[in-house]
């Protein structure tokens, strides 16, 4: 007979948490770091994060994402650098360690915070750029940066 040791649901889910980030550096390692297609496309969606939609305008970038379960005071968008920005919250409560009585027989969901980095197709800037969040959706609008001018050095 063999004899399987079982653990409570939130150390099983923290194993399995623990192997999903082993796996996501794994990959980003194996192609290329996060900077790549396979990392900004496929490993959102492996490990839970928000998925985004990025559309290039003639002035503007627009970034959209699902945010679910967040309230708008958690959310947090930071322009990182002229083409890349990060999008972290907090969504949900933090789960307590349940009991027998508390009914759950089934837990999907994620809580807890998220942080997700997303490369823009163009440089941008914070001036004149705003972000809404209504119905869990967030949508960033990013004017693009204006071309810097090109000027030549004179050799002393």
């Amino acid at each position: 007979m063999v004899r399987r040791r079982i653990y409570p649901v939130h150390s099983f889910w923290n194993e399995i948490d623990d192997m999903m980030a082993e796996m996501e550096g794994r990959l980003a390692q194996t192609f290329g770091g996060y900077n790549n297609a396979f990392s900004q496309r496929i490993l959102p969606a492996i490990t839970g994060e928000c998925r985004v939609d990025v559309l290039d305008h003639d002035d503007e970038v627009l970034v959209v994402a699902d945010l679910p379960g967040a309230e708008k005071d958690d959310i947090k968008v930071k322009l990182i650098d002229p083409k890349t920005v990060e999008l972290s919250c907090q969504r949900g409560k933090e789960v307590e360690e349940e009991d027998k009585e508390s009914g759950y027989y089934m837990r999907e969901r994620s809580y807890g915070s998220m942080k997700r980095l997303v490369a823009l197709p163009a440089d941008v800037s914070e001036a004149d750029s705003n972000a809404t969040f209504k119905n869990g959706v967030l949508e960033i609008h990013l004017k693009k940066a204006e071309p810097l001018a090109i000027s030549e050095i004179s050799i002393e």
